[in-house]
């Protein structure tokens, strides 16, 4: 029996792949050295590679993000770790406004071949500074490509597209499912960017999820599956490029859809997968596209209280049934 792989190794297993076959590959951020990352998502990477390969710097996203931009410039193609997602926040002109604008200010010339990691999202009781899943926050700039695996061979298969990518990426670490466990990526796995799983098919409802949310609409799935009703559960991998072929034609067959997803309500990714569906697809629709989102309140300590604002399985049966009641 294959022993399973922990989502967080597989961020390590999948950075030491792509740095053994392309020296050009980097890694920089805080404490991800010898201290092997806060969490852990780089462990081995520096007894393997050494300084000259894994960067430890100050504790500064601007520095962090400006030096993986101008080491990308220069032909090397950096990964760069921002310790919480929220923290983008810190060194958004060079996320925002430079990176993702100058191979077309350039007019192709010059090409920015960088990784963003970040942890993202909540569930752990870190509070309004440290929980927030801010996907919607990069959805919003042209020019980045956006990853958030849910599975730790997809992380693997990912990161090796992100890394290869001509274009700036931001990556996407749940920190909810870095203890989780599932199979290991084969040798030389790859998943190309923009290309959605149907992770359970079914036939009466289509749940449209991303990253942590995976889970929690299968663990819906199997609740829902009790009561007679078949869900497809699709995991959409990137918000850009945005698989919506695949969610189009799930919806073709079942007539129904839900997105299920950590960003608040408001300007969140499923706003933009269900205006697509009533532009695109309207006449598949036998009810109204259905969003189940986070509140938009800033995230609280306690887990009871977190557990208000952030979607869970039992939410998104409520809204199931909704749909299948209309």
């Amino acid at each position: 029996m294959t022993d399973l792989l922990t989502y967080r190794d597989a961020v390590a297993e999948g950075i030491a792949r792509e740095m053994r076959r392309d020296p050009s590959v980097v890694c920089l951020g805080e404490d991800i050295g010898a201290a092997e990352g806060v969490f852990k998502t780089t462990a081995g990477l520096f007894r393997e590679f050494g300084r000259e390969r894994v960067w430890d710097t100050p504790i500064s996203e601007q520095a962090i993000v400006g030096a993986a931009m101008g080491a990308a410039l220069t032909g090397l193609r950096p990964v760069a770790e921002i310790m919480f997602s929220d923290f983008l926040a810190c060194c958004w002109d060079y996320i925002a406004n430079e990176i993702p604008k100058i191979r077309y200010m350039t007019g192709g010339q010059v090409t920015v071949p960088l990784v963003v990691r970040t942890a993202n999202g909540g569930g752990l009781g870190f509070g309004a500074q440290h929980s927030q899943a801010v996907e919607n926050w990069a959805l919003t700039v042209p020019g980045l490509k956006i990853v958030a695996p849910s599975t730790p061979a997809d992380v693997v298969g990912l990161m090796a597209s992100a890394i290869r990518s001509p274009d700036p990426v931001i990556f996407f670490e749940h920190k909810g499912l870095f203890a989780s466990k599932g199979e290991p990526a084969p040798p030389g796995h790859v998943v190309d960017l923009g290309r959605a799983a149907i992770v359970r098919p079914g036939t009466d409802l289509t749940i449209v999820a991303l990253a942590y949310t995976v889970p929690i609409a299968l663990a819906a799935a199997d609740q829902l599956a009790a009561a007679g009703v078949s869900a497809e559960v699709i995991d959409l991998r990137c918000l850009v490029p945005l698989d919506m072929a695949t969610v189009l034609a799930s919806v073709g067959r079942t007539s129904r859809v839900l997105t299920v997803e950590e960003n608040p309500y408001q300007g969140g990714w499923g706003g933009t997968v269900v205006s697509i569906i009533a532009e695109e697809g309207f006449e598949l629709l036998d009810a109204p596209a259905k969003r189940v989102a986070a509140e938009c309140v800033p995230l609280p300590f306690a887990n009871s209280l977190e557990e208000q604002v952030i979607p869970t399985a039992a939410k998104v049966v409520r809204a199931a049934r909704t749909l299948l009641e209309y």
